[in-house]
């Protein structure tokens, strides 16, 4: 029974979820019927709607396009009103507002390049036209501005200017001289590293216009018009500043033709007019130049080149023509300074005129700087030369110092004044050497052709003690000369030992040359007889009383004549003279004192003994005192 029970009630719950099942499903097919219909439905509501989007599309559209022509409309019309505000500007000019004025051209440049892209308006070709031919007008005032801001504030520039821009040791002396320049350049230790003033050439404030005007000419394409606008301006201000400092072009023909004072005097202005041109008016236009053109190096370059060369080339033709005309010894140490000055502005040279278009300019200095020390060195030879064949019939009648070898010791003092540009000379001609053994081997070399001159002039003499006391005077100079300067160091101890034995050697051939004779003449020598027999005046010494006298009588004549002559020679060194007075006192009066005390007492005991016996020992050292003074003839003695 339960069971039936439970089956009953599993086939009733059956049932029920049969009839569920059946009811879901008869609303699930209402509901599509539903949907269905649904789609029919919108679907024709869709098709009923499509023309009505379509006409709502084109309006849109429509209302874009209009805002589009709206819009390109305002712009062309802002392109007209930007074309008439730069024209009104263009018309005015650039000289009351220069900066208004250069927008005005760069807006142009925008308008031409809008009308150039859109080219479909039919009103752009002549908006185009119009725009380029204001471009043109204005680029045309703009070059006219640049030509006369550029030429309003290029002056010349006065030499005190220039001058107020050296160093205080390089400045013209203004003590009532005339306002003349230091003394040529050697050896001015400061001249490198002092601090030099650029002078003002063009106002601070002016050249950013002028940077302003340059770079719209640029921009342009007129790079040719401003060159020439640039360099027509400025190298006249150049060559003109030159010449107020005193600067002239002259040629080989007007250096050979001028006395060498008035061109010595040339030469050490050359020196401080290069001076002043390189490191100021040359390093000046050079920063005037950079900041005029700056941003564009290679016009800078080439602007600065062809500005400066004629200014450049006036300078370095006066150098060249010292350096090619006729050399003589006398120009070597102008020539050295020369050489000095440019190699010290060397490198402010290669560092202001830097870049391609200044080679030229580069290469004309180096040359320069070539030929002088190439001439420097020629001369320096020659002067060697000159020395050993110098055949001046300068008589020096009393065996003094001769001129030429004065001469030629100043001029070797001078030269060691120049040793470092000597040096550097010997580093660029040598073989190689050591500068110091080369400098070394030259002056020996002149020295010894002074010697060899000497040599032969001392051979005019006729007197033979004149010969030598001549070449003792010259060749001690030679060795006091030396030790006293720095060729002492570079000749050694040696030379000087040799030349000193020299000198000794002269001296003792003057001392026999000219004493030996009066020697023999207070000698017993030939007074006494063979047989030593009574003789004259009944004397036992053996001795002629009349021979004796003959005898005194010779020396007095023999000593006089010594004494004049030789009083009317010079020594004119004072230890020296002195040395000599000494050396002959010292054979002499022993030699006469001998005499006179064996041989006097005979002569005073007969007639007149003041006839025969005229000095004392004493007299005759007086008179010795008087030797080499270079007396006149008639000078009276002391």
């Amino acid at each position: 029974m339960a069971v039936d029970s439970g089956m009953d009630l599993l086939s009733e719950r059956a049932l029920l979820m049969r009839q569920s099942l059946q009811k879901s499903q008869t609303i699930t097919d209402n509901v599509v019927s539903i949907l269905g219909s649904f789609d029919s439905r919108l679907s024709a509501l869709e098709t009923a709607m499509r023309p009505t989007q379509i006409r709502t599309h084109a309006i849109r559209k429509a209302h874009e396009n209009i805002d589009k022509t709206l819009k390109s409309a305002e712009v062309i019309l802002s392109q007209f009103d930007l074309l008439r505000q730069a024209e009104t500007k263009v018309l005015k000019g650039p000289h009351e507002d220069l900066e208004g004025y250069l927008d005005a051209i760069a807006q142009l440049r925008k308008i031409i390049r809008y009308f150039s892209s859109n080219k479909s308006f039919k009103s752009s070709d002549g908006a185009l036209n119009h725009a380029n031919s204001l471009l043109a007008k204005a680029q045309s005032k703009l070059e006219e501005e640049f030509k006369q801001l550029l030429a309003s504030y290029s002056k010349a520039v006065e030499p005190d200017r220039l001058f107020d821009g050296l160093p205080n040791s390089l400045r013209p002396s203004s003590d009532g001289d005339g306002g003349k320049m230091p003394h040529g350049g050697h050896h001015n230790d400061d001249a490198e590293t002092a601090a030099y003033t650029l002078p003002i050439l063009i106002p601070s404030r002016v050249l950013p216009l002028l940077h302003d005007l340059a770079q719209q000419m640029v921009q342009a394409g007129h790079q040719q018009q401003l060159l020439q606008i640039y360099r027509e301006t400025r190298s006249f201000v150049l060559e003109e500043s030159l010449k107020k400092l005193g600067v002239e072009k002259l040629s080989k023909e007007d250096v050979q033709r001028m006395q060498w004072e008035v061109l010595e005097a040339k030469i050490g202005n050359w020196i401080h007019f290069m001076r002043i041109a390189v490191k100021l008016l040359f390093a000046g236009e050079r920063q005037v130049c950079d900041q005029i053109f700056r941003g564009f190096d290679s016009l800078s370059d080439q602007c600065f080149a062809e500005v400066t060369v004629s200014s450049v080339s006036m300078l370095l033709s006066f150098g060249d023509a010292i350096a090619r005309s006729k050399r003589s010894p006398e120009k070597l140490f102008v020539l050295l300074d020369m050489y000095e000055i440019m190699r010290e502005l060397h490198t402010e040279v290669e560092t202001i005129f830097k870049g391609k278009a200044c080679l030229e300019i580069r290469d004309s200095a180096t040359g320069l700087t070539k030929r002088l020390a190439q001439t420097a060195q020629e001369t320096f030879g020659d002067f060697e030369e000159a020395v050993e064949k110098d055949a001046t019939k300068t008589a020096v009648l009393d065996g003094t110092v001769h001129p030429l070898t004065s001469y030629v010791i100043n001029y070797v003092k001078f030269l060691f004044d120049y040793q470092t540009t000597l040096k550097q000379l010997f580093l660029e001609f040598g073989n190689g050497d050591d500068s110091n053994s080369q400098l070394a081997a030259v002056t020996m070399r002149i020295m010894q052709a002074l010697q060899n001159n000497l040599d032969g002039k001392s051979k005019q003499y006729k007197d033979p003690a004149l010969t030598h006391l001549f070449l003792m005077n010259n060749i001690h100079y030679m060795v006091r000369s030396v030790r006293r300067s720095e060729a002492k160091d570079l000749l050694g101890d040696d030379w000087v030992q040799r030349h000193r034995r020299i000198v000794q050697q002269h001296a003792n051939q003057y001392k026999r040359v000219a004493w030996t004779k009066i020697l023999q003449s207070s000698s017993a020598q030939g007074l006494t007889t063979s047989g030593g027999g009574s003789l004259e005046g009944g004397n036992s010494s053996g001795v002629s009383r009349g021979l004796l006298k003959e005898r005194f009588k010779m020396f007095n004549m023999q000593f006089d004549e010594l004494h004049q002559r030789q009083s009317q020679w010079t020594v004119p060194d004072t230890e020296l003279r002195e040395s000599l007075r000494l050396a002959v006192a010292e054979v002499l009066l022993p030699a006469y004192r001998s005499f006179l005390k064996r041989f006097g007492p005979l002569v005073e005991s007969g007639k007149n003994p003041q006839k025969y016996i005229k000095y004392t020992a004493e007299d005759l050292e007086r008179l010795l005192g008087e030797l080499f003074e270079g007396k006149s003839m008639n000078e009276p003695r002391r």
